[in-house]
């Protein structure tokens, strides 16, 4: 009966039901209290009103164990939201291990995907049944916001840095894609959907691409093309650090700090190197600010993630 209605939309991932679970909860907890004010201040008025030999309201004791009574019942109702959704709050912020990683760019008015395997979609985004799905996603000019309804997942996508998010479809099916964050004239045209196959479709999804060169090999090329082998180099001769085994490392900076080599760290280091120089080495590398699209950056990030350690042993 509830799917009927537009305020309930399908329940089509894992978060769903959590989600809706807290937020019935939520609403039901709300009705209570707000009908049982209601009722009592009706009761009050009718039961204390001012009545001819009653001209003064009469004195009363106080009641500490009614006190304390309606002092803790509000603060344990109160902390069981807050832990509750606390809870599904960081489940839903930390992808699980092993989820495919699809990148994504928004911008006007449009949404541009990139497959890890080299598939690119624009509007559409083609994933499996039953396995989770790592977003990472920019905004290539103004704010925008990735919401996906029925897998109850909204997702700011900014300017200038990276935010991620994750689901898991659990129903085979097209489902919507809208942009929930004002950005443009054409906002309410920034419409796209999700395409959720079963694991064998899928497959064959990717296999029936263009056969085009993946994420990491089109970094490889970027990487080539921009001359950065030339500083980059496995063995760490070069002008700057060794990229391999880089992504997810800890990297001392000149000055003590350090700093955990994520896709914000590859992306500030791409465009803007001089904000955080390695140790040991001096600032010479030009800026690609406005040279490197932001597909392109994803790319080289891709790149980077793929250069394992063996390629260090091969190298020296």
């Amino acid at each position: 009966m509830w799917q009927n209605l537009p305020l309930f939309p399908e329940q089509a991932s894992t978060l769903a039901p959590r989600v809706d679970a807290l937020f019935y909860f939520l609403v039901a907890v709300s009705l209570f209290f707000g009908l049982l004010i209601a009722f009592l201040i009706v009761y009050f008025a009718v039961k204390y009103r001012r009545r001819p030999g009653r001209e003064r309201a009469g004195t009363f004791e106080e009641n500490l164990p009614l006190e304390i009574f309606w002092t803790a019942v509000p603060l344990g109702i109160s902390m069981v939201m807050f832990f509750w959704g606390a809870l599904v709050y960081f489940d839903y912020s930390e992808p699980p291990v092993g989820a495919l990683n699809i990148a994504l760019v928004g911008r006007q008015w449009m949404w541009k995907i990139q497959h890890q395997e080299g598939q690119r979609e624009i509007d559409e985004l083609h994933v499996p049944v039953g396995r989770p799905v790592k977003l990472t996603m920019t905004s290539e000019d103004v704010i925008h916001s990735f919401f996906i309804p029925a897998f109850r997942i909204k997702m700011d996508v900014l300017p200038g840095r990276y935010t991620t998010t994750w689901f898991q479809a659990t129903k085979a099916g097209e489902y919507q894609l809208f942009c929930a964050e004002y950005c443009g004239t054409q906002h309410s045209g920034m419409l796209g959907r999700i395409v959720v196959l079963e694991p064998a479709d899928y497959q064959r999804w990717l296999g029936g691409g263009a056969g085009g060169l993946t994420m990491a090999e089109a970094g490889q090329n970027l990487f080539q093309r921009l001359g950065c082998v030339t500083c980059h180099r496995a063995d760490g001769t070069g002008q700057g650090p060794s990229l391999v085994g880089l992504f997810g490392r800890q990297v001392k900076l000149q000055g003590g700090k350090s700093v955990v080599a994520d896709e914000g760290y590859i992306r500030e280091s791409i465009i803007d190197p001089r904000a955080k120089i390695v140790a040991g080495y001096q600032p010479v590398m030009p800026l690609f600010k406005g040279l490197v699209s932001e597909e392109g950056i994803l790319q080289l990030i891709a790149y980077i993630k793929s250069l394992g350690q063996e390629e260090r042993t091969v190298g020296k």
